[in-house]
C-alpha cells in the first residue's frame, strides 16, 4: 500500500463512506473512489464491503489496520520533527514535567520567567519520564525535568536541586510532637502504605529500603503517579512515601510530612538534547527552577538527621 491508499484507508475507516472520505480530505469523491480502487487492485482483495449503506471494514483489511496505524503514528512524528526544525530559535521555550514537577514546580517557576522575558512563548506539557525523553529526541521539547537519571548518549542531565523522599501521612497519624521529626524506618511496619507501581523506576529502589522492616507494611492501593498517592493519602487511606515536591502540595490541615531516617536521596534534574546549544533563555530558566525547587526543600524544615 502506498502511503495515499493508506490515508484513504483511514479517512474511510473514520467516516464509514466515500463521501465522509472526500470531506474529510478536502479531495473530491472521485478521488477517494479511483484511489481506493487501486489499492484494492494492487492488494488483490477488497477493503471495504458496502452494509446497510455504510462502508465497512473486511476481515483482510482489519489484519491490516495494525500495521496501517503504526505506520500513520510514524508519519505523524515526522510531520511534528518537521514543524519543530522550521520553529524559529529563541523566540520560543518547550518545558516538559513529570506530572509531580508540572504541579508543584513548573506554575511558580514558568511566572516567574516569563515576566523576566514577556515577548518569549512557552510551552508547557507534562508526561512520564520515558515519553519526555522521547520527545526531547524528537525534538518536540526543549528541556524536561525529571526525578529520574537517564544516561542516554543524546541527552545532557544537569542536577538541580537535592532531597530526601519524605513519607506523607493523614494528619494525626502519627503523635502531633513528631510532626516534621525524621520518621524512623521502623515505623512504617505494618502501616497502611500506598504502594507505587511497578513500572516506576522508584519502586525498585523503594521495595529495596523497605526490605528490613518488619512486619512489612501493608501495601493494598498501588498507584502510578505520585500525585494521586498525595490525593489517597488526603483521602485517610493510608501513608506514601513520595518525593518532597508533591508532598509540600498537600494540605496541611489534612496532612503531616515526615523526612525518613535513614534518608533516602532524591534529585531533580533538567534534561535537555547533547547534540545541540540551548536557546540562550533556558539557561536562566534552569536556575530559576534550581531556586525555586531549593526554596521548597527548605520548607520541610527537617531536623538534623
Amino acid at each position: 500500500m502506498r502511503l495515499r491508499h493508506i490515508e484513504i484507508f483511514q479517512a474511510i475507516r473514520q467516516t464509514g463512506s466515500v463521501s465522509g472520505a472526500a470531506q474529510l480530505l478536502h479531495v473530491s469523491q472521485p478521488a477517494v473512489s479511483k484511489v481506493l480502487q487501486h489499492a484494492e487492485q494492487q492488494l488483490g482483495f477488497p477493503l471495504f464491503l458496502r452494509v446497510r449503506g455504510k462502508l465497512q471494514a473486511t476481515p483482510e483489511a482489519l489484519e491490516l489496520e495494525r500495521e496501517v496505524d503504526k505506520v500513520t503514528e510514524s508519519l505523524q512524528s515526522v510531520r511534528r520533527l518537521a514543524q519543530s526544525l522550521r520553529r524559529e530559535p529563541g523566540h520560543s521555550l518547550r518545558i516538559g514535567a513529570t506530572p509531580a514537577l508540572a504541579l508543584s514546580l513548573l506554575p511558580p517557576a514558568i511566572h516567574q520567567w516569563t515576566t523576566r522575558y514577556p515577548d518569549i512563548a512557552c510551552e508547557l506539557s507534562s508526561a512520564h519520564s520515558r515519553e519526555l525523553m522521547q520527545s526531547l529526541l524528537m525534538r518536540e521539547v526543549d528541556a524536561a525535568l525529571t526525578l529520574q537519571m537517564t544516561d542516554h548518549p543524546g541527552l545532557k542531565v544537569q542536577a538541580l536541586a537535592s532531597g530526601v523522599l519524605v513519607a506523607l501521612a493523614p494528619k494525626d497519624f502519627w503523635p502531633v510532637e513528631t510532626a516534621g521529626k525524621p520518621l524512623p524506618l521502623m515505623a512504617l511496619a505494618g502501616v497502611p502504605l500506598i504502594g507505587l507501581s511497578s513500572a516506576d523506576p522508584l519502586a525498585a529502589r523503594l521495595d529495596s529500603y523497605l526490605e528490613a522492616v518488619e512486619p512489612p507494611p501493608l501495601v493494598r492501593i498501588a498507584v502510578q503517579t505520585y500525585s494521586l498517592a498525595r490525593a489517597m493519602v488526603e483521602s485517610g487511606a493510608g501513608v506514601a512515601v513520595i518525593d518532597p515536591f508533591t508532598a509540600l502540595g498537600a494540605s496541611s490541615a489534612t496532612t503531616t510530612i515526615r523526612p525518613l531516617a535513614p534518608s533516602l536521596p532524591i534529585t531533580l534534574y533538567a534534561v535537555t538534547r547533547a547534540s545541540e546549544p540551548p536557546p540562550h533563555t533556558l539557561s536562566d530558566l534552569l536556575k530559576i527552577f534550581s531556586d525555586r525547587a531549593q526554596e521548597q526543600l527548605n520548607n520541610l524544615n527537617p531536623a538534623p538527621l
